[in-house]
């Protein structure tokens, strides 16, 4: 019985490392997140990688070159996700009768989530005038969603945790004063927990004659013998990131920039709860190491500014998101041991946003953006741990800059998304229910920075 769920852990973790990441809390769409800025936050990130922003460590690290004071700058922004489901399920089918799900609607999956960024600059001087060293830890990606122990979809999901976090080293060189280049290593740490419940009734009854689980002389019951798992995993992996910014005018800025694909082999623990005595022995439900590979995507983004006058300046952005590479996920023991594979068939995706900015004085800047971004999921593969669909972004912000050396940020978002359906259906014999329904829900977030020059 522990082996099981040792397997059905294995799955949980492929799944909470690339489907829950995905879900809930993930600002953007699949489980993507772009808080490292809150002056980004406030225009929908059009801009985003050619302003003086000390976030460009991990965004452009080329745009560095814009700051010529040594700048230290915390990022802190709170994402609150609403979210409810409506549908339900069955167990079984033919051969057998089916049998309604029996659960709630599982709440809300999403509490307000704290996501910090810190970022630092060094502009060098003397024999390296022009270059421009940085350092930012911050978390790219990432998600938590909790579900109501009792819910609807149970057997599919209940808590998911992912945390990614990076480390990122950057170096910008300037070309000439309108041209500079840059690049950065940056060092992942991927952390991820998830659980589910286990029907243990059905799997009894449906290993033997289906039919049993309806009837009523048989002891082993559909929704009558829930246990569950607790899957978990972690690793750290490198990557990079490359960038350029052309300003041949103090007017234009165009930036573009590339972050690489990073590959982790997760490697983490199963944990079976509630087995039932008769499958104590059973090899597929012991506890024991688990793992699984998880692919954090390539980012590709393009931005441009415009001043229309001294004040006034339009913003663009275009983001593109490698998640093709999330396709599936298949879990393995320790001795190599296939227990399963998650289909995903994710697809790379697009976003697009248009903003601006107006200096009301020397100390105050106001700016305002729209967003659309899509998502990587399809009305196919879609489960409750990725309720994910396309969403519209509607922002406003301002800065305040009370000296020569301190700004003050803050910004709001408010996050629509098309309400994502389900329609999983039973796959023997990990999954022996099916569930059908819509999600929907909204995101509010609120941000505030701090950014210090000397």
């Amino acid at each position: 019985m522990k082996t099981t769920t040792r397997s059905f852990r294995a799955t949980a973790l492929a799944l909470a490392v690339l489907g829950t990441l995905a879900a809930g809390q993930a600002s953007a769409s699949g489980f993507q997140l772009r808080e490292q800025s809150v002056k980004n936050l406030g225009k929908s990130n059009a801009g985003s990688i050619v302003g003086k922003d000390a976030s460009n460590v991990s965004l452009n690290p080329a745009a560095m070159t814009n700051l010529d004071k040594v700048t230290i700058q915390s990022d802190l922004t709170v994402i609150d996700l609403s979210a409810s489901f409506s549908g339900g399920g069955s167990i079984l089918g033919s051969p057998a009768p089916s049998a309604a799900l029996t659960g709630g609607n599982g709440g809300d999956p999403g509490d307000p989530t704290l996501v910090p960024n810190m970022a630092v600059v060094f502009p060098m001087h003397g024999a390296l005038e022009g270059m421009t060293l940085g350092a930012s830890i911050g978390a790219p990606f990432g998600l938590k969603t909790e579900y109501e122990p009792g819910w609807v979809g149970r057997y599919r999901a209940l808590t998911s945790d992912v945390k990614v976090v990076d480390l990122t080293l950057s170096a910008a060189f300037k070309a000439t004063d309108g041209v500079s280049f840059g690049a950065g290593l940056v060092y992942e740490r991927a952390d991820v927990t998830l659980s589910k419940a286990i029907d243990f009734g059905t799997a009894i009854c449906a290993s033997g004659n289906p039919a049993n689980c309806f009837n009523p002389q048989y002891p082993f019951k559909p929704q009558q013998l829930d246990g569950g798992f607790e899957v978990s995993g972690s690793d750290t992996a490198v990557g990079y990131l490359v960038g350029m910014q052309v300003a041949p005018n103090d007017k234009l800025a165009i930036g573009f920039s590339y972050r690489s694909e990073i590959k982790h082999d997760l490697a983490g623990n199963l944990d079976f709860q509630n087995v039932p005595a008769l499958l104590g022995a059973d090899p597929r439900f012991q506890d024991g190491p688990g793992g699984a590979k998880m692919v954090t995507p390539s980012v590709t983004t393009l931005s441009i500014s415009y001043g229309i006058t001294d004040q006034l300046r339009v913003l663009g952005d275009y983001q593109g998101t490698g998640w093709s590479s999330l396709q599936d996920v298949t879990i393995r023991r320790s001795n190599g041991t296939v227990v399963g594979s998650e289909d995903f068939s994710w697809e790379d995706t697009d976003f697009f946003s248009v903003g601006m900015e107006y200096d009301l004085s020397d100390a105050f800047t106001l700016r305002g953006g729209i967003g659309w971004d899509e998502s990587p999921t399809n009305d196919v593969t879609r489960t409750p741990r990725l309720p994910d669909n396309d969403r519209m972004l509607y922002s406003v912000g301002m800065s305040w800059a009370f000296s020569d050396n301190l700004t003050v940020d803050a910004a709001y978002q408010r996050i629509e998304i098309d309400d994502p359906t389900i329609d999983l259906g039973v796959h023997v014999p990990s999954d022996l229910s099916t569930l059908h329904g819509t999600f929907g829900g909204y995101a509010n977030l609120f941000g505030v920075s701090m950014q210090y020059r000397f």
